[in-house]
């Protein structure tokens, strides 16, 4: 084994092994994205906290510049990888070719350049970056729908991501509406489909679909727990929860939320092996446990607004998701995926350990940094230790994509 590793160490790093396979690419697109994200964030609160020197004025609200980079263009490019790479084999069809992800590659970095380069002062990047985004996303809907289409059978697990997928498409058409001269409400809008009706939704889908069945090959006497009632159930709530939020029926949203958070303790119960499981496994199902701790601070955030009138948490339970869920899953699905397609051992190496124990600080720090009585230092702090987490994985991961599989075999 280690032989085989040195060997594809010795190998050049090619940028063209990158157009192999959509996950090569839009994974390392999406790490890159991820770090240009939260470096630019990170300087901005930075210099809002220790004025010594100023960035530039942004052409929308820098809270809702962060916001809409990691919904719709950090975290949309793992996804796109993913899916594209597991959409023909769930429903058994032919692998996609380069001609489809590149365009949705292109897009996604393109666009995110563009505007974190308009967050600098160049004024039409934000409207040329999304209109390449909204180019990106359009080629891989059609792409993905296509897929959805020509199926014989049915794959739901594959038609409630691409359902996710069409929410996100409109919330990026809101966002460039308000870029356009819209209302505030329309960027609004699509900050709120972002998290409920696109981002949730995927990871739930996903965990739903492979968690079990990744712990029923590798723990003995696992029994996988994979009702279509359960995401059908988390679906309706979500949407509904969407909805209040539209209407800022904050103090309500306990009522769509306590249930949310039922369900997904009782996922989080049935899922938990009961037995000893590899490290990678077991960062899944920790990944997973924030999940719960998301939706009972979004209990407590609305029970608290019903009694005060006031968001008592601030943030917190949005970062819960964010950094907690999100982050968590991130590092552990893709760490598994290119383990797994580059031909490596299905472990946790010591870089993705660092990330993963890493980001369980940062979300913690910004969740505690709501209650603080200097927000935007521990805001910063936070900041800086995403990027501080994620290096080691990022660079390792990257170097992954750019060399040819560890033994020896295509793709």
């Amino acid at each position: 084994m280690n032989t085989v590793k040195s060997l594809s160490q010795e190998r050049p790093a090619s940028p063209r092994l990158l157009l192999q396979t959509p996950h090569r690419l839009m994974f390392f697109i999406g790490a890159s994205n991820l770090l240009l994200a939260m470096a630019w964030w990170a300087l901005w609160l930075a210099s809002t906290r220790w004025p010594a020197w100023t960035m530039p004025q942004t052409p929308v609200p820098p809270g809702w510049l962060h916001a809409f980079v990691m919904q719709y263009l950090v975290f949309p490019s793992f996804i796109f990888g993913f899916l594209l790479t597991v959409f023909p084999r769930w429903m058994g069809l032919g692998d996609t070719t380069r001609w489809h992800y590149v365009p949705v590659g292109a897009g996604l970095m393109g666009g995110q350049l563009a505007i974190l380069l308009s967050a600098a002062g160049w004024e039409v990047g934000m409207v040329i970056g999304l209109f390449m985004a909204l180019a990106g996303w359009t080629s891989g809907l059609v792409i993905l729908g296509k897929l959805v289409a020509d199926e014989r059978g049915c794959t739901w697990h594959a038609r409630s991501c691409y359902a996710a997928l069409v929410f996100g498409y409109i919330g990026l058409l809101a966002f460039l509406a308000f870029v356009l001269g819209a209302s505030p409400g329309w960027a609004f809008a699509s900050m709120k489909i972002g998290s409920v009706a696109l981002l949730l939704p995927i990871y739930l889908t996903v965990a739903h679909r492979m968690f079990p069945f990744f712990a029923s090959g590798v723990v003995p006497c696992y029994k996988p727990w994979r009702p279509m009632w359960w995401l059908a159930a988390m679906w309706a709530l979500l949407v509904v929860h969407l909805g209040m939020e539209l209407v800022h029926a904050y103090a309500w949203l306990w009522l769509v939320d306590v249930p949310l958070l039922l369900l997904s303790l009782l996922a989080l119960w049935h899922w938990w092996p009961r037995k000893r499981m590899p490290g990678l496994l077991a960062v899944l199902f920790f990944g997973l446990a924030w999940l719960p701790v998301t939706f009972a601070l979004y209990v407590v955030q609305s029970l608290g607004y019903l009694l005060t009138d006031q968001f008592m948490l601030g943030r917190a339970p949005m970062h819960a998701m964010y950094i907690g869920f999100f982050g968590s899953l991130l590092i552990a699905m893709v760490t598994r995926v290119t383990q797994g397609h580059s031909g490596r051992p299905l472990v946790m190496p010591p870089a993705a350990w660092f990330a993963f124990i890493a980001i369980q600080l940062v979300a913690v720090t910004r969740i505690a940094a709501e209650l603080s009585g200097d927000a935007v230092l521990w805001q910063a702090v936070a900041a800086a230790g995403w990027l501080v987490a994620f290096l080691p994985w990022v660079g390792r991961i990257g170097n992954i994509y750019l060399r040819p599989r560890a033994d020896g075999k295509a793709g």
